[in-house]
């Protein structure tokens, strides 16, 4: 399989805003977690009337840090890439506090009772609805809204024209890959959103978690030689024989600390429900789940 050149150097303090570019500053929530790597990355966009991008967790420390932040600045939008918890609980209160609106894809599309590796804040709903291409303008700057569903279908990533700069959220990061978690987690989805971002003319991408990605198409493509990579493993393993997935797991995650298999086993689930529909694997019923039996 192809090698992804993760970024796992990342230098910030918690909740002390610092400068990413001329216009983007970030404020790192302390909520570090296997998903979330050092924290959630809460973004100012401008100088004077501003944009924040993803207020973050339900966390008064981190609320009040970002409140520090934009002391004497007016805040006219708050943008939101998706509605996992890591990223949406402290909107409501970023909102009371500023008087501004949320822009958004939607609300969390998961039924609720249906079991993920990331949980959604179902509470959230937007002010104003952002479509692709939606460009939004600020004082000094102006962001374009790029539909990425993949990690999950209401996924945004916002281009701050004025920097060449990618805000990619958990579409693409530098310290990890995204996990994708059915049901609403969608590979054919993802590898599309990922190919789409390739043609574009931005030259840093600032993932919510960790650190920016300075070569970003190259990063890009590799992303893409990993998943075609974990695909051409689950054939390898079925070429032995009919499996399961957390049996094709311990082989093809090895490497990979036990505690975080079963997000390997949701990743790898989004794969073979891509691989059932289009005919390279099969199950008995035709059902792809986690306690399926897959066959070539």
């Amino acid at each position: 399989m192809a090698g992804i050149p993760f970024i796992r150097d990342f230098k910030f303090d918690y909740g002390t805003a610092m400068e990413v570019t001329p216009l983007i500053r970030r404020v790192v929530a302390k909520n570090p977690s296997p998903f979330t790597f050092k924290g959630t990355g809460t973004y100012i966009i401008g100088h004077g009337n501003v944009a924040v991008v993803d207020p973050g967790p339900d966390d008064q420390e981190h609320i009040d840090a970002v409140l520090r932040a934009l002391r004497g600045e007016t805040v006219t939008h708050i943008l939101v890439t998706h509605t996992h918890i890591d990223h949406v609980p402290a909107t409501p209160a970023l909102a009371r506090a500023t008087g501004a609106k949320v822009y958004s894809y939607g609300p969390h599309p998961t039924p609720e009772g249906v079991s993920t590796e990331q949980e959604g804040d179902f509470s959230f709903a937007p002010d104003v609805k952002l479509n692709d291409g939606d460009v939004i303008q600020g004082d000094g700057w102006n962001v374009e809204a790029v539909y990425t569903p993949g990690h999950i279908s209401n996924h945004l990533c916002f281009a701050v024209k004025e920097d060449k700069a990618l805000l990619s959220g958990d579409h693409v990061m530098g310290w990890s890959t995204a996990v994708i978690s059915p049901p609403d987690g969608n590979m054919a989805d993802y590898f599309a959103s990922l190919r789409k971002l390739l043609p574009r003319d931005e030259s840093l991408y600032i993932p919510t978690h960790g650190a920016e990605i300075r070569d970003p198409n190259t990063f890009v493509q590799a992303y893409i030689e990993h998943r075609l990579g974990r695909e051409a493993q689950i054939i390898a393993r079925l070429k032995d024989g009919p499996q399961t997935i957390p049996q094709m797991v311990a082989k093809n995650y090895a490497d990979t600390p036990v505690h975080l298999h079963p997000a390997a086993g949701r990743s790898m689930l989004a794969h073979l429900v891509q691989m059932v529909k289009d005919g390279r694997v099969k199950t008995e019923d035709g059902r792809a789940a986690i306690d399926s039996v897959y066959r070539l």
